[in-house]
């Protein structure tokens, strides 16, 4: 069942996913060669905490940390480790945050470094994925044309578009109806209605979109063993149109990026 939500409980989302944001922007300023995950976990738990939250991942489902993060060929659900960061990886980081009783769910791949010129491309397409789904999240559209768009995009560059994970609704509950896949036929699939919020977060890889699962019982990799690429943002459903929960802002000034990218989803 979907759960469609006032402006006041849009609200308190927003505010929950801004923590995020502002999280992924304090561990944006710390990624470099050398630096742990466990290094850059315990220093987001301790941000989440003093803006008032709890860590949302921590404990959930029992995962053990409040990141995920999965470096290079790793897709998702990777456990922070004592293994230092190199020169050329990069690492997807996704984070959640509770509070007032509303779930943020959000995620950016992180470059370390410099990195390959393809695998800058894998990024920037991903990215560009992200967002030509979220236009199409709004009144009159169904699931499938979100999964198409992002579907139709990344697969003309060539990469492999996940089938097994999905993004979500979002809200009381990390997960939610209904679930976004990233891939879908147009006019398929649950309509959207006004209030309506959800998470959506490409994970796009450079060949197969086959996929493994570690003996950790959690992290997903490539098949293949190719470099995979993860960005999230929350939106709702405000006036018949997507707005952003979520932002991107904070990584971007500790990165030293300009951007306009968010510019249209923010009514």
């Amino acid at each position: 069942m979907i759960n469609i939500k006032s402006r006041e409980e849009i609200e308190l989302l927003r505010e929950s996913a801004l923590i995020v944001s502002k999280t992924l922007g304090e561990v944006a300023k710390l990624i470099k060669p050398g630096v742990t995950t466990l290094q850059l976990d315990k220093i987001a738990e301790e941000h989440i905490r003093d803006l008032g939250a709890i860590p949302g991942f921590l404990g959930l489902y029992d995962f053990p940390n409040t990141l995920c993060m999965s470096p290079n060929a790793q897709i998702v659900h990777g456990i922070p480790n004592d293994k230092p960061l190199e020169e050329g990886d990069i690492i997807s980081v996704d984070c959640g945050a509770l509070k007032n009783g509303f779930f943020g769910d959000h995620a950016y791949t992180f470059q370390v470094g410099e990195v390959d010129e393809e695998i800058k491309k894998l990024l920037q397409i991903t990215k560009e994925s992200l967002y030509m789904g979220i236009r199409e999240f709004k009144i009159g559209n169904r699931v499938g044309d979100v999964g198409f768009a992002i579907q139709n995009y990344t697969e003309k560059h060539g990469y492999g578009v996940v089938r097994e994970l999905v993004g979500h609704g979002l809200g009381r509950e990390m997960h939610e109806d209904p679930e976004m896949p990233n891939y879908g036929r147009r006019g398929r699939g649950k309509k959207f209605k006004e209030g309506m919020v959800v998470a959506i977060e490409p994970m796009i890889n450079m060949g197969t979109h086959r996929i493994k699962q570690f003996s950790d019982g959690w992290t997903i990799k490539t098949a293949d063993l190719k470099p995979s690429a993860h960005f999230e943002h929350d939106i709702a459903i405000v006036n018949g149109k997507p707005e952003l929960l979520s932002t991107f802002k904070y990584v971007y000034d500790a990165l030293g990026i300009v951007s306009n990218e968010e510019d249209e989803f923010n009514n």
